[in-house]
């Protein structure tokens, strides 16, 4: 912009960063302790719970402990765990292996996140704490001495070309003496500060996968409610991480998801595309035939774990939740680990004057953390094939994770090979049917809204690449990975290729910002509220 903006500034004891189940269990227990503590909550969606997308089977432990009257009014998808299936699927068929010990769900419950965060945010409402949905975080403040001193809110009526337009609104600074990061995978703020205090030095590249999940209603007499089964294998190689769920909800309802290890090697491979084979198994197709898709949505998980969590705490700030990788990957779950991560976030703070100096070794010691050392090594052994995994798998369940040795995590971009270099496999995909028809449909499921008029949120910072050394070298695979059909080549008018994005159908995932072979391309936050809305995933 062509010239200097006066914003409001807003003041906290504590700015929480992030409206989903770390960052609101962090905010209710802050006043449970300490009532007289100000609090506000930043959210980026529209609604509290608009963009809270995961599996999501909750392990009901520690919203008991924040909330111990949760179960006499639960969210309105909340269906008790029942029984439990794991199976390898083959191009035809489907093999019943024994269930995993981790996925084991007994006393847990298949949720709506879109729904719980609510019912968790109008308890921290209650408390005296300031909710904000809608309003993004754009980039952090510091202080003088270089320590984290808030964020400032994303300006609201900016145009394509940079300026302000007729319904300018500045973005007001929000500062506190402490600010939590609860961003989720891959938050905008939370790289920015990552790489500024080089939290992720003394760790292992974080890793992520790429997960879909759609709500399905299905003819009378199909589903099960309460039962959980999850399989591994076609339609992916045995050389690529990857897997599937069906959550069984009540009224004749299905969650169907697929989750894709970002660490692939194949250029050419379509997640989304491997996540819709998979529903045209003959045993799935089964399921879905004559049903309708009601919602659908995508997101990334910071699937590392224990080797790759970077350090939780740095001048004025700290990170929570999946912003820092919480989620265990072994149980499939990541809810009741951010809840557990926010809660104790919540409680150093009370206990040291709001300074997160000393967090990261209290996580590490905890509960949490020592889940995640348990497990360690269950998903880098997805690395060197899919029988080798599952035999590590069972050696480290059968330790306890105890054995004396740690497998490396390797960043996802790194992984993928060059177009010369690898032959993509015949997976045995087959000719589908169900919809969505394509990514676009997906993304109308998706709920999906942004002005039209805002600047391009997705920043390349070398288009030229684009059209040079990947087109040759990885075939553009920013086409294949972007679930939502947002960047396109296309022709320049001139005979050759140019990269259009087409910034309006990001669903927020950030697979492009992870899996991009150049990392030239920063997701940043469009105007607060854009996006999709997941209430009901």
């Amino acid at each position: 912009m062509s010239e200097q903006i006066e914003r409001d500034v807003m003041e906290y004891d504590v700015l929480i960063v992030g409206g989903g189940p770390a960052g609101l269990a962090c905010a209710v227990r802050l006043k449970q302790l300490n009532g007289d503590l100000t609090v506000c909550v930043l959210e980026k969606a529209s609604a509290i719970g608009a963009q809270a997308l995961s599996g999501a089977v909750l392990e009901p432990g520690p919203l008991d402990a924040l909330l111990p009257g949760w179960r006499d009014h639960p969210p309105a998808v909340c269906v008790p765990a029942k029984r439990d299936e794991f199976s390898l699927l083959t191009r035809t068929g489907r093999i019943r292996l024994p269930v995993p010990p981790q996925q084991h769900n007994e006393g847990n419950f298949i949720v709506s996140l879109g729904l719980l965060t609510p019912i968790i945010a109008a308890k921290a409402e209650e408390l005296g704490v300031d909710v904000f949905p809608g309003f993004a975080a754009a980039k952090p403040l510091f202080n003088d001495d270089g320590s984290v001193a808030g964020v400032q809110i994303g300006d609201m009526g900016i145009e394509k070309s940079g300026e302000p337009g007729p319904n300018f609104a500045p973005g007001p600074e929000v500062r506190a003496k402490v600010t939590v990061l609860a961003e989720g995978c891959r938050g905008s703020v939370s790289k920015q500060l990552i790489a500024r205090y080089k939290l992720d030095a003394d760790c292992d590249p974080q890793t992520y996968g790429l997960g879909f999940k759609e709500l399905w209603q299905l003819p009378e007499g199909r589903v099960e409610p309460g039962l959980i089964q999850h399989s591994v294998g076609w339609p992916l190689d045995n050389r690529t991480y990857g897997g599937s769920f069906l959550y069984h909800l009540n009224n004749n309802r299905v969650y169907v998801g697929y989750v894709v290890g970002l660490d692939y090697r194949d250029p050419r491979l379509k997640p989304f595309e491997a996540f819709q084979q998979f529903k045209h198994h003959p045993s799935i197709r089964a399921l879905l035939e004559g049903g309708e898709i009601v919602a659908a949505g995508a997101r990334t998980i910071a699937a590392g774990g224990w080797q790759s969590l970077p350090k939780l705490e740095m001048p004025g700030a700290m990170l929570i939740g999946d912003a820092a990788g919480t989620l265990n990957v072994a149980k499939i779950k990541g809810i009741h680990q951010a809840l557990r991560c926010g809660m104790l976030a919540a409680e150093h703070l009370a206990e040291n004057a709001c300074l997160p100096k000393g967090f990261d070794a209290r996580y590490r010691a905890s509960e949490g953390g020592r889940e995640l050392k348990s497990v360690r090594n269950i998903k880098p052994g997805f690395k060197r094939g899919l029988w080798f995994a599952m035999a590590n798998g069972a050696l480290e369940t059968m330790t306890g994770g105890r054995t004396p040795w740690t497998l490396r995590n390797t960043a996802a971009y790194a992984e993928t090979q060059r177009l010369d270099e690898f032959e993509s496999p015949d997976r045995g995909w087959v000719d589908r049917s169900l919809p969505p028809r394509d990514r676009l449909a997906a993304v109308f499921f998706a709920n999906n809204s942004h002005e039209e008029n805002q600047p391009i949120h997705l920043k390349v910072r070398d288009p030229n690449i684009c059209v040079t050394r990947c087109a040759t070298e990885f075939g553009n695979p920013c086409q294949n990975f972007c679930p939502a059909n947002v960047y396109e080549m296309v022709d320049d008018g001139a005979g050759g290729k140019r990269l259009q994005i087409n910034a309006s159908n990001c669903v927020h995932c950030k697979a492009c910002d992870i899996k991009d072979p150049y990392q030239i391309i920063d997701w940043t936050t469009p105007e607060g509220g854009s996006g999709p809305i997941y209430q009901s995933l």
